[in-house]
């Protein structure tokens, strides 16, 4: 299937992806909607994962797939950190609106990223090597399902609490 294809809806590939890829953006923004700020810290698991934590992360994530691979930038001049782990770690200074805005800002700097590329070019910033713009999607879609999963999961608890 080329990257212009169109499947049983008629849509191309290309704005499937996207369209699934902002779905999935948005509902993990979403697992804040109404939450106090402590129970958007709250810490459930072992692991720094919190829900304001996996929306920070989420965002980590678009610098990392769409501005270092993409523009192939170091980290350090983006200004995200070294790790992924790092990525959960939330600041004194940071809130609920505060990470908020920093997810949608990146959200909308990676559409703007991509908007020229197609699903076939080639991205050459990330440590893994070369890639194409396809592969990018699919994965950032992937981590993206499986934090929503996990929002989803600590938001339950946190509500049944």
């Amino acid at each position: 299937m080329s990257a212009s294809s169109e499947d049983v809806t008629g849509q191309p590939l290309r704005v499937q992806l996207e369209a699934f890829l902002d779905e999935h953006r948005t509902a993990l923004a979403a697992c804040l909607d109404g939450l106090t700020e402590e129970q958007a810290r709250r810490s459930l698991v072992p692991s720094r994962t919190t829900l304001l934590g996996l929306v920070k992360h989420a965002t980590f994530v678009e610098k990392v797939w769409f501005d270092e691979a993409v523009t192939c930038r170091s980290r350090a001049d983006i200004g995200i950190p070294a790790t992924s782990d790092e990525s959960f770690v939330l600041g004194e200074g940071e809130t609920v609106e505060s990470v908020r805005i920093a997810h949608q800002e990146a959200c909308a700097a990676s559409r703007q990223a991509t908007s020229s590329l197609g699903l076939d070019d080639v991205i050459r910033g990330n440590r893994r090597g070369p890639l194409p713009l396809r592969w990018v999607y699919l994965h950032v879609l992937r981590e993206l399902a499986q934090h929503c999963g996990h929002a989803d999961i600590l938001r339950e608890q946190i509500l049944a609490g």
